[in-house]
């Protein structure tokens, strides 16, 4: 009876220093874990800003953009007028400077995807400033050449005439710009945010075919006005 219960203690003894030992190791192990994950958390706040101050700077930034658009095209059609050069419609003047503008911005995206290709995050987000300057000032000005493609219409040949088709494509055409302009907003927005970088740029090269697809798009409607014309 006594040697059963001597081994029964030194079993039980021997139970609770294995456990002592495991537990020990695992505290010790504990801080370098949290360590660890606290810092992996703090990389990624730094990284990505809060959904919420992001959705709000998405917000004002796009207000802003398309405020400057609304009042360059206003002050434009206020001051500049129709633009009328005959009777018959001819392509309005202020699509060739829009054209350019496209252009530039779809130039300027180009670079940007290939700074970021390098990690050369200075150029890069200069470049998508830059685009963005671009497609603010390309919808003022694309909005005044519509207006003043409707007021040039000839009443005898708006239903029948190619004016109304190129006002239509160049309409479609502009709202799409719009939402590229909202995308590229984005874009800008997550890169000085510093998201992008050499290894994941997917948003920087969507953003930039698309703009690239309605420059081919643009230059499209262009060939229609120049044989119309």
């Amino acid at each position: 009876m006594v040697g059963y219960c001597v081994g029964m203690r030194v079993a039980l003894g021997l139970s609770r220093l294995r456990r002592y030992r495991k537990n020990g190791l695992g505290r010790e192990n504990r801080p370098l874990q949290n360590l660890s994950s606290i810092m992996a958390h703090r990389v990624t706040e730094l990284r990505t800003p809060r959904q919420g101050d992001f959705a709000r700077r998405f917000f004002l930034v796009s207000l802003m953009v398309f405020g400057v658009a609304a009042a360059l095209a206003f002050l434009l059609i206020e001051y500049g007028g129709p633009l009328r050069r005959s009777i018959a419609m001819l392509m309005p003047l202020p699509f060739w400077f829009s054209s350019v503008l496209l252009a530039t911005g779809s130039g300027f995206l180009q670079r940007s995807l290939g700074y970021v290709r390098i990690e050369r995050q200075g150029p890069f987000r200069r470049c998508l400033l830059r685009a963005l300057v671009a497609g603010t000032l390309f919808v003022g000005v694309q909005s005044y050449g519509l207006w003043c493609l409707k007021e040039n219409q000839d009443p005898a040949r708006v239903v029948t005439g190619s004016n109304a088709f190129i006002f239509v494509f160049a309409f479609l055409h502009a709202m799409h710009l719009i939402v590229a302009l909202l995308f590229l907003v984005f874009v800008t927005l997550q890169g000085l945010a510093d998201r992008y970088d050499h290894e994941y740029y997917w948003g920087v090269t969507v953003c930039t075919y698309f703009w690239h697809l309605l420059v081919v798009v643009w230059i499209f409607i262009l060939a229609v006005f120049v044989i119309s014309w």
